[in-house]
């Protein structure tokens, strides 16, 4: 990604992870049984970026659920690389490894490679796509067998 201000990037991510067309690698608890999963984003006064996932755990026909981690853009980074904190004072680190040229969908992964993320604006991602996005993956360094497709009840 370019040199961009954290709100464009933001503001861009906003629309386009209106649902997560993937879970990672290695599912962390939420999103190992995650259905209808959404993760959207909004820019705070003070400069970080308030996080929102719902989830549906278990089942389409589960409550809905949601966790609100907070995310802060790493300086430094041209706004790629963001620490994501669920639980004070700890921060996940989330890279923006991927995104395509219409601001479609994204890959998010960690230089760990112990998680990663395909997201979309859209619930469903044609499954050329979804394939091109697992070899990205896999040429990147992570186990494309652990990737976990979330279901998404919303037709396209």
């Amino acid at each position: 990604m370019g040199k961009r201000p954290a709100s464009w990037v933001v503001a861009t991510l906003a629309a386009l992870c209106a649902a997560c067309g993937t879970a990672p690698t290695r599912a962390s608890f939420p999103e190992r049984k995650a259905f209808d999963a959404v993760e959207s984003y909004a820019l705070r006064p003070d400069g970080k970026v308030q996080t929102t996932f719902r989830y549906r755990h278990g089942g389409f026909d589960q409550p809905l659920r949601t966790m609100r981690p907070v995310g802060t853009v790493r300086p430094g980074t041209r706004n790629a690389v963001w620490g994501m904190q669920f639980l004070w004072p700890i921060q996940a680190e989330y890279v923006i490894v991927y995104v395509d040229a219409d601001y479609q969908q994204t890959i998010v992964g960690r230089s760990a490679r112990d998680y990663a993320w395909i997201m979309a604006r859209k619930p469903r991602i044609a499954e050329s796509d979804y394939r091109a996005h697992l070899a990205r993956l896999k040429a990147l360094g992570y186990d494309i067998r652990q990737v976990r497709r979330v279901p998404h009840a919303v037709a396209q």
